[in-house]
């Protein structure tokens, strides 16, 4: 029973949602998570870069 509420389910979400979209919202989502990384990342290495300045 519970692999066909799962197929009903992805039925009803690939009908209702356009590919386009999920994809699209997919690689939106990916890319902010990206640029928070490597704008974190960069954060980390000015502090580090600074504390050690300071010794």
């Amino acid at each position: 029973m519970k692999n066909i509420v799962n197929y009903l389910l992805a039925f009803i979400i690939l009908t209702i949602l356009p590919s386009c979209q999920v994809v699209g919202g997919i690689f939106k989502a990916g890319m902010i998570w990206g640029i928070l990384l490597v704008v974190g990342f960069i954060a980390l290495i000015v502090f580090l870069i600074s504390k050690a300045g300071k010794k």
